[in-house]
C-alpha cells in the first residue's frame, strides 16, 4: 500500500499490484458488509456515533474503493442525542434485490428512538429512505437474506436466556416481507456458535450456495479472539451443522505481536468472474498492543473445498500474497483524496464527521475559503455534539496540521487541533485565552475522563497559527507556528504517548478521529475560530 504518491494526494485503498494484504479501507472501517450488481461492488461500514453514518463505498475490483455516499446523512432519519462512544449504529448490512438497494443495521442507545430498523435506495449513492423500524427485532447485527424462492429472511443476534454463560448469544431468524417492510411468521433459533464457551456468536449472514444454505458468524468478540465460524444447512430453518474445522478464519493463534490482529465479522461476495472473496475487519497494533486506527477492513480470497468455505487458502491470513481478484469489467480508477482541505467547496467533504447528529455548527460560506466553527459550550467531554470535525486517521506516520485565525477572550475559550476516541480520551492541541487579554498555545491530554494540560506557552496576541500533529507511530509531535512573516518558524510544544488513545486502553470499539475543534467549555460565547486549511498528509518511509 502506498499511503502517498508525491502527488499531495491520499491512496484509498491497496495497490493492486500488490494485492490486498493491507487493509482495503485503512482507518476505523469496521463490521463491512458488501454486495455485488454486475460488475459492481458496494460496501458499507459501522460508524457509531459518529454522523454523517454508514458511508457507502464502490468497487469494480474490490481493492480501490471509492466513497459515493452515506446511508445516514440527515438528522430526521436518526437521532444520535445522547449517544455515547462506542454505541450509536452498529454492524448494518447491505443487499441488494429487484432493483433496490437495502441496509440493516441497529442504533444502540441514546436519548431518542433506538433498535432495529431498514432503509431502502434505488441508488446507492442515496438518497436513502427514512427508517422503518422493525419493533419486534431484539438485539444486534440484522442482516437480510433474499432466497432464489422468492421468500425473503432476516437473522440477528440476540444475548441467549438463560445462557450457560456470560456472553453467550442465540443467532434467530424470522421471515421478512419486503412489501411491508416487517417481520412475519415464527421466530426460529438457528445457533449459538461453534465453540462451547465462545461468547458473541454475532454478525450472522446467509447464503446459499449450490443449493445449501451457509450462515457465516463472528465468534469470539470483536477483539484478540474474534473469529469467523462457519454452519451449513439443507433448509434456511435448519437444522443447523457448524464446520468441524471452525473457526475457519482467526488470528489469535498467532499472538498478540502478529501485524494484524482481532479478525473476523466477514461477509462473503461472489463476483462476476466467478471468484469468492470475504471482507473482514481487523487491526493493526503498533508501538505496543495500540492500533490507534481501530478495526479496518481486510479482504482475502475464499474457495470451497468440500462443500465448505477456505479463507485465504495456503496462507491462512490476511497478510497474503495473495494474487488480485479478476476484474470482469473496465477496472475504476483508484480513489486519492487530496491531502489538504481549502475548505472553497459548497459542502463539506465525505471523509468529514462530526460527533452525533443536530443541526449544522459550521460554515462554509461567512468566510469564504474557510472553515468557521463556533466556541461552542459542549466540549469533547460531553455526550452532546461538540464544534468538532474529524477525519480517521489511516496512517500509522502521519503529519496533520491545519492554520487557524482565532481570538480566545478567556481561559476556557479553546480552539485548535483534537485527536478524539471517546468523550473519555482524546487529546487537544489548542490556542486558548491567558486571562490577561493574550492567547497561548496549549497541549492537553484527557485520560479515562481526567484532564490535565501537559505543556503550554504564550503567543502574540494576533493572527493566524498554524497547528501540527506529527505522528511518528506512537509518538505524537504536538507543534505550533505563529503567522507572523513569510517562513513561520515551528516549535515543538510537548510529544505525548498516543497509545492511550487505543481501544484496548481506552476500552469501546473506536479507532481515532482528527480534527478542527473549538469549545468554551459550558461557557456562552460569541466567539468563532476560522480555519483556512487542514492538511493531513502521510509520512513516506
Amino acid at each position: 500500500m502506498k499511503p502517498s504518491d508525491g502527488t499531495g494526494e491520499v491512496a484509498g485503498g491497496c495497490d493492486q499490484a500488490a494485492a490486498p494484504a493491507a487493509p482495503v479501507l485503512p482507518g476505523c472501517h469496521p463490521d463491512p458488509s458488501v454486495c455485488r450488481v454486475g460488475d459492481d461492488h458496494y460496501l458499507i461500514t459501522s460508524t457509531f456515533e459518529y454522523f454523517p453514518g454508514i458511508p457507502v463505498f464502490h468497487s469494480r475490483d474490490l481493492v480501490h474503493w471509492r466513497p459515493i455516499g452515506h446511508v445516514l446523512d440527515r438528522p430526521a432519519q436518526v437521532d444520535l442525542g445522547g449517544v455515547a462512544s462506542s454505541e450509536g449504529i452498529f454492524a448494518a448490512t447491505i443487499r441488494h434485490h429487484d432493483g433496490l438497494f437495502w441496509v440493516i443495521t441497529t442504533l444502540v442507545g441514546g436519548t431518542g428512538r433506538n433498535g432495529t430498523f431498514v432503509v431502502t435506495a434505488t441508488d446507492p449513492a442515496g438518497p436513502w429512505s427514512d427508517p422503518v423500524w422493525l419493533d419486534d427485532a431484539p438485539g444486534i447485527d440484522p442482516s437480510l437474506f433474499f432466497d432464489d424462492d422468492g421468500r425473503a429472511w432476516c437473522t440477528g443476534t440476540r444475548l441467549a436466556e438463560p445462557g450457560e454463560w456470560d456472553g453467550q448469544t442465540d443467532v434467530w431468524l424470522r421471515e421478512f416481507d419486503p412489501v411491508a417492510v416487517a417481520l412475519t411468521g415464527p421466530e426460529h433459533l438457528l445457533w449459538r456458535g461453534a465453540l462451547h464457551g465462545a461468547v458473541w456468536a454475532e454478525g450472522p449472514h446467509l447464503y446459499k450456495v449450490d443449493g445449501r444454505y451457509y450462515l457465516l458468524a463472528a465468534e469470539g468478540g470483536t477483539e484478540h479472539r474474534h473469529a469467523v465460524s462457519v454452519a451449513r444447512a439443507d433448509h434456511v430453518t435448519g437444522p443447523w451443522t457448524g464446520n468441524p474445522a471452525n473457526p475457519v478464519f482467526t488470528h489469535r493463534h498467532l499472538g498478540r505481536d502478529f501485524p494484524v490482529v482481532g479478525v473476523g465479522h466477514a461477509d462473503l461476495v461472489h463476483t462476476a468472474a466467478g471468484e469468492w472473496w470475504a471482507v473482514l475487519l481487523g487491526s493493526r497494533p503498533y508501538g505496543g498492543y495500540h492500533p490507534n486506527l481501530g478495526r479496518e477492513t481486510f479482504l482475502v480470497p475464499v474457495t470451497w473445498e468440500d462443500g465448505w468455505p477456505l479463507f485465504a487458502p495456503g496462507v491462512g491470513t490476511t497478510l497474503g500474497p495473495f494474487a488480485p481478484p479478476a476484474v470482469a469489467g473496465p477496472p475504476a480508477e483508484p480513489y486519492r483524496e487530496p491531502a489538504r482541505d481549502d475548505f472553497d467547496g459548497p459542502a463539506l467533504r465525505p471523509s468529514w464527521n462530526q460527533v452525533r447528529t443536530g443541526p449544522p455548527f459550521w460554515s462554509l460560506t461567512a468566510r469564504p475559503g474557510h472553515l468557521r466553527l463556533p466556541l461552542g459550550a459542549a466540549s469533547l467531554a460531553d455526550t452532546a455534539t461538540p464544534c468538532f470535525l474529524g477525519r480517521r486517521q489511516q496512517h500509522q506516520r502521519v503529519s496533520v496540521s491545519a492554520l487557524f485565525d482565532v481570538a480566545p477572550r478567556s481561559p476556557g475559550e479553546w480552539a485548535g487541533l483534537a485527536v478524539r476516541q471517546s468523550e473519555a480520551d482524546h487529546l487537544v492541541l489548542a490556542v486558548a485565552g491567558d486571562g490577561r487579554g493574550g492567547r497561548r498555545v496549549l497541549a492537553a491530554v484527557r485520560e479515562h475522563g481526567v484532564q490535565r494540560v501537559v505543556a503550554e506557552a504564550p503567543l502574540p496576541a494576533g493572527g493566524p497559527v498554524v497547528l501540527r500533529i506529527h505522528a511518528e507511530g506512537q509518538r505524537l509531535g504536538l507543534r505550533y507556528a505563529p503567522v507572523d512573516g513569510p517562513e513561520p518558524v515551528e516549535t515543538e510544544l510537548a510529544a505525548v504517548d498516543g497509545g492511550f488513545l487505543s481501544s484496548p486502553r481506552a476500552g469501546g470499539f473506536l479507532g481515532v478521529w482528527f480534527g478542527p475543534y473549538a469549545t468554551a467549555h459550558e461557557a456562552a460565547s460569541a466567539g468563532v475560530a476560522d480555519v483556512d486549511w487542514f492538511d493531513y498528509r502521510p509520512l513516506t518511509p
